[in-house]
């Protein structure tokens, strides 16, 4: 495949009323999801890098003791096996989620 378009709306709509990730598309190493989490993030650390685009939303990162505010248009990165959450996020995050492999 050459090219490959995922719209916000499509990959936020897609997701059910008790889903909070859903992956939408993967090309090799690389594959991304929307991740829009509910009122608690207790997600476990990934076997792969990743990168968050905030689309909707705002909040803190929080990584071990540091803890980074983010907003719409913000990007983050997680490096692989670390620990990390979302905390004190408004109710209407929604973030793409890339992983890849470096």
């Amino acid at each position: 495949m050459s090219h490959d378009v995922v719209t916000f709306a499509k990959a936020l709509g897609g997701l059910s009323s008790d889903e909070r990730y859903g992956e939408v598309m993967r090309h090799g190493r690389v594959h991304a999801g929307i991740y829009a989490p509910h009122h608690t993030d207790d997600q476990e650390p990934h076997d792969q890098d990743e990168f968050y685009v905030v689309l909707n939303g705002s909040g803190f990162l929080e990584v071990g003791d540091s803890k980074e505010p983010f907003s719409p248009g913000d990007i983050l990165f997680v490096e692989k096996g670390v620990a990390h959450k979302f905390v004190q996020f408004t109710p209407d995050l929604a973030v793409w989620a890339i992983f890849c492999d470096a």
